[in-house]
């Protein structure tokens, strides 16, 4: 999987760059991660292909996670799009999208799919070609949910020479695979684990939207590949992180700490700082291993 960041500042659009947006591309396909001003500049900044686009997911109704999404889908329409587009987020996103094409009387030739998200537990909201997507309830004041996406093993890779020690035929190899017991010519059944290799682990990326400080989620964080979480504030503003429902770069490396994660990506930065490096150094104290949210920045895992 490969992840990009297309903005990673918070509240508004500056010359210091872009507010969120993300994509994960997965075999071929590209997920939009919410949704911010000037998205579609930065997808076409890194070459990304808006048809390779067939989901996005908007985490919450704040402005900077979302005001990119009409023009976006109006810019689709634009280009011909046929294949249907599925947004998921939280109740009212429909309503807020349909008013505007109304208002303008303007509408797509191809098909909104809305998918409006409620609950205040995690749910699993996509679940496609070895790839699910389950929320992450965060606490910012609002209805907000963080995504984790898991990337799971399909099948099991064959050891050929042990099949092939066994007797067993090759028109049993796609059965073994997707871990069927082996059977030879005489009868004799081989177990599965002995003609096969382990399966990879998962591979997992967890999108922390805006919140406040709240070590619950780690559960459901636990022993992630990689994990982007917002730290809009450095630990001497604490107390504004607090009342505006956001984290600092010292609570999001705690977070990831305490969730064994492998790495730590810190997005969402106040446009009041004008080093971000203090934010890696930040969040280094706690936790060694992690990056900051740049834009046009990419990681492969």
């Amino acid at each position: 999987m490969k992840l990009t960041i297309l903005g990673s500042f918070s509240a508004y659009p500056s010359f210091k760059g872009f507010t969120t947006s993300q994509v994960l591309e997965y075999s071929g396909k590209s997920f939009l991660i919410d949704c911010g001003e000037g998205t579609q500049i930065q997808l076409r900044k890194n070459k990304i292909k808006f048809n390779s686009i067939e989901d996005i997911f908007i985490s919450h109704l704040h402005g900077d996670h979302y005001f990119g999404l009409p023009g976006l889908i109006l810019t689709f329409n634009l280009l011909g799009r046929e294949k249907p587009l599925n947004i998921f987020g939280p109740k009212g996103i429909k309503e807020i999208i349909t008013s505007l094409m109304k208002a303008g009387k303007t509408w797509t030739n191809y098909k909104l799919n809305f998918i409006e998200l409620s609950s205040i537990k995690p749910v699993v909201i996509f679940n496609k070609n070895n790839l699910s997507v389950t929320t992450i309830p965060l606490y910012h004041g609002i209805y907000t949910n963080g995504f984790l996406f898991r990337k799971k093993a399909s099948s099991h890779k064959l050891i050929v020479s042990k099949v092939m020690d066994f007797g067993i035929d090759k028109t049993q190899f796609s059965g073994i695979k997707l871990g069927k017991d082996g059977v030879t010519e005489k009868g004799d059944i081989i177990k599965n684990i002995k003609l096969v290799e382990p399966l990879n682990p998962d591979i997992t990326y967890a999108f922390c939207s805006d919140t406040i400080f709240n070590l619950n989620i780690t559960k459901q964080l636990m022993d992630c590949d990689l994990l982007y979480h917002e730290s809009t504030f450095l630990k001497k503003d604490e107390n504004f992180a607090t009342k505006t429902f956001h984290s600092t770069a010292e609570q999001a490396a705690i977070i990831a700490k305490n969730s064994n994660v492998k790495k730590l990506i810190l997005g969402h930065f106040s446009s009041r700082y004008n080093d971000l490096e203090l934010f890696l150094d930040e969040a280094k104290t706690v936790f060694n291993n992690c990056e900051l949210a740049l834009e046009n920045k990419s990681f492969v895992f």
